[in-house]
């Protein structure tokens, strides 16, 4: 029977990384509702990473992540785009907030095709993602994926239970639910569904959703 975790904010998210789960970061408004659109869209792969100025309580490496995604593009032949804040705000302001990302992105050799704002299911409204890979730059979702991929968590997920262009109901949150738990499968180890910001009551009520939705699908807790 596999474990199942639930925790909270950057910290929480470090530590089950440790453990060597897979992590599923919860941020529903709106990094992980973005990024469940862009990945209906088609995208290659996602990742989240902190934004400049971020202060946490663990350790963040914004810049290997850009690194990391931008080696992936090269590797692959791929096309990357960054997706930051703020929501209502310029390019260069949410190019500002991305510099340590956009610094490892071009420290790989890849070429970063656009900036795009954090608009959470409509974000497929503003270009196609389809086979690009995609860098979330956020403030809470970004930052826990950022503490967990720099803790070494094997696998790192998102999850949302708010609906997009492309499913609906409770759609969303089963397609994470799923994901994580093909993952674990795969590798031998637990899930842990992290709510981004102990602070979201939406976030936590997200995760406690897809927790149980994971145990429904015969992942059971212990």
């Amino acid at each position: 029977m596999g474990k199942v975790f639930l925790t909270v904010n950057a910290s929480g998210a470090a530590e089950a990384a440790k453990r060597g789960d897979v992590v599923i970061i919860v941020d529903i408004i709106d990094m992980s509702t973005t990024l469940e659109a862009v990945l209906d869209a088609g995208a290659f792969r996602v990742f989240g990473a902190s934004p400049a100025g971020c202060r946490a309580p663990v350790v963040l490496n914004p810049e290997e992540i850009g690194r990391i995604a931008g080696l992936l593009a090269v590797r692959e032949n791929k096309k990357l785009v960054i997706i930051s804040e703020p929501r209502v705000g310029t390019t260069d302001e949410r190019k500002i907030r991305s510099a340590p990302v956009i610094k490892g992105v071009e420290v790989s050799g890849a070429h970063i095709e656009a900036v795009y704002p954090n608009a959470g299911s409509e974000i497929t409204k503003l270009a196609d993602f389809k086979d690009k890979i995609v860098i979330a730059v956020t403030d809470t979702g970004g930052v826990a994926f950022d503490a967990a991929f720099t803790a070494g968590a094997p696998v790192i997920l998102t999850g949302t239970i708010a609906r997009t262009m492309s499913k609906k109901g409770f759609a969303p949150a089963r397609a994470a639910a799923r994901r994580a738990i093909q993952a674990a499968k795969a590798i031998g180890t637990g899930i842990t569904i992290v709510a981004a910001s102990v602070n979201s009551l939406e976030d936590i009520l997200a995760a406690e959703c897809i927790m149980k939705l994971i145990v429904e699908e015969g992942f059971i807790g212990i």
